[in-house]
């Protein structure tokens, strides 16, 4: 982090203040997806979404409390840092390693199924490729943590903007999901997500629901004009 950004030691300036409510919304977001993938690998554990959900985001709200007072107290936001700090050397190694092994075994497993179905490689090879890149990844990553996020929160809103609203468009489809035909590429989604992107990025107000809205009538526009085929197939 720059020095001149470095707001760990006082107040955070209001003109600072830029993309909170993005922040906030990113990982609200992420407490969702992460507990509906959690809920996928544990059938037959008898675990519900609602479980998941509330320890991800109890869960979550709890380190938040803790790098706060954290950072209120010594300066340090990062809670194996607040440890070193009072002299807990040990006992910080072993709550950092804890920390970067849960979670990223999660994200290796969710990351790792969904390319699988993308590709049809075994999700074993998928994570270990995987955790490859995302090690390399994570030397940039430490230091520009906060930018990455801000770059999901434009990234990934429009891409649910796309999905809910070809649900509601093509509602017919969706209650016979097992024999729908889905196109390889569909360019009409790909263009919203991007139209989307641009929405957040350029419009005033909230970016996420900037980028949302964005998607969803970049897609009702685009989907009729560009697969007028596909369409019609379904239809029949």
């Amino acid at each position: 982090m720059a020095a001149d950004n470095n707001y760990s030691l006082g107040p955070v300036p209001t003109s600072a203040r830029k993309g909170v409510a993005s922040l906030t919304m990113v990982m609200l977001g992420l407490t969702f997806f992460s507990a509906s993938m959690w809920t996928g690998g544990s059938l037959g554990t008898g675990l519900s979404f609602n479980d998941f959900f509330l320890a991800v985001l109890i869960g979550n709200s709890l380190m938040f409390i803790f790098g706060a007072a954290g950072a209120a107290a010594t300066g340090q936001a990062d809670i194996s840092d607040v440890m070193i700090a009072q002299g807990l050397l040990l006992p910080a190694i072993i709550v950092l390693g804890l920390n970067i092994w849960t979670t990223n075994e999660n994200a290796l497993y969710a990351s790792g199924l969904g390319l699988s179905n993308i590709t049809g490689r075994s999700s074993t090879t998928m994570s270990i490729i995987n955790g490859i890149i995302g090690t390399i990844f994570a030397l940039w990553l430490y230091n520009n943590f906060v930018g990455w996020l801000t770059f999901l929160s434009l990234a990934i809103p429009p891409i649910g903007g796309v999905i809910i609203a070809d649900f509601f468009a093509n509602r017919k489809r969706y209650k016979d999901f097992a024999n729908a035909e889905f196109q390889t590429v569909n360019w009409a989604g790909i263009i919203a997500v991007a139209t989307g992107v641009a929405a957040g990025h350029f419009l005033p107000g909230i970016v996420p629901l900037n980028a949302v809205f964005g998607g969803a009538i970049s897609y009702l526009v685009l989907n009729p004009l560009l697969n007028k085929k596909a369409l019609k197939s379904q239809a029949a």
